[in-house]
C-alpha cells in the first residue's frame, strides 16, 4: 500500500484489531490508536472526534505499551460515539492531532517541553472524575499540590480519598499531570503508572527534592 512517503504508526480503530501497516491518516473509525518510542519507553495514545482519550506512560517494550492501550481501549468501546456519524470528521482530524500530541510528549519526555497543549475527550469519566482531572490539569509544570489541595476545589476536604481514586482512573496522564499531586507530609502518595515513573517525571521537573522519596 503506499503511503506517500509518510512514516507508518501502529494504529488500529476502535471496533477492529491493531493493524500496523496503515498511515494515522486512513483509520476510518471513531477511535485510532498509536503506539510510538520515545527517550523513556513505548508509549500509546488513543483519540476520538473530542480528543485525546488515553495516554499509556512509558513501557520498556512496542508490546508491552500495545497491550495496556488495547486493554484500556476496550473498557471504553460502550462508551464511543456513533461510527456512521463520524467517521467522515474522524478521517479529517485524527491524523493531526494524534501527531501534534505524539510530538508533544516526545518533546516533553525530553525536557524540550514544560507544556501540552492538545484536546482531551473526558467522556469517558464520571462528572466527578472530570472535575478533578480539570483541575489537576491547571496545576502548572514545576509545581505540585496536596490531595488535600485538590478536594477542596471540587467538593472540600473530605473528598480527598474520592480524588486519589479519581487520579487512579485518570486516563491522560501527562496532560492531567497526577503526578504533580502528592500527600500532605510531602510523600509521594500513589500512582496508577508506578512510583518509578512518578519520581523520574517530578525530578524531570526539578520538584522531587521537594517531595518524600519513599513515597
Amino acid at each position: 500500500m503506499k503511503t506517500g512517503g509518510k512514516k507508518k504508526a501502529v494504529t488500529a480503530s476502535a471496533t477492529g484489531g491493531f493493524r500496523a501497516d496503515l498511515p494515522l491518516a486512513s483509520r476510518p473509525m471513531p477511535r485510532a490508536w498509536a503506539v510510538f518510542k520515545t527517550a523513556w519507553g513505548w508509549m500509546g495514545l488513543a483519540a476520538s472526534p473530542r480528543g485525546i482519550a488515553a495516554i499509556v506512560l512509558p513501557h520498556p517494550t512496542k508490546c508491552a505499551a500495545l497491550t495496556v492501550l488495547s486493554r484500556l481501549e476496550a473498557r471504553r468501546k460502550g462508551a464511543s460515539e456513533n461510527p456512521s456519524r463520524l467517521t467522515s470528521h474522524v478521517s479529517r482530524v485524527t491524523e493531526s492531532r494524534l501527531r501534534r500530541a505524539r510530538a508533544q510528549m516526545v518533546s516533553f519526555l525530553a525536557g524540550r517541553r514544560q507544556t501540552l497543549a492538545f484536546p482531551v475527550d473526558f467522556t469517558g469519566g464520571t462528572p466527578f472524575q472530570t472535575r478533578v482531572w480539570r483541575t489537576i490539569r491547571a496545576v502548572p509544570y514545576g509545581q505540585v499540590r496536596s490531595y488535600k489541595w485538590v478536594a477542596t476545589r471540587v467538593g472540600g476536604a473530605r473528598y480527598a480519598r474520592a480524588v486519589g481514586l479519581a487520579l487512579g482512573a485518570n486516563p491522560v496522564p501527562l496532560i492531567v499531570p497526577c503526578h504533580r499531586v502528592i500527600a500532605a507530609d510531602g510523600s509521594l502518595g500513589g500512582f496508577s503508572g508506578g512510583l518509578p515513573i512518578k519520581r523520574r517525571l517530578l525530578a524531570l521537573e526539578g520538584t522531587l527534592p521537594r517531595t518524600g522519596r519513599s513515597g
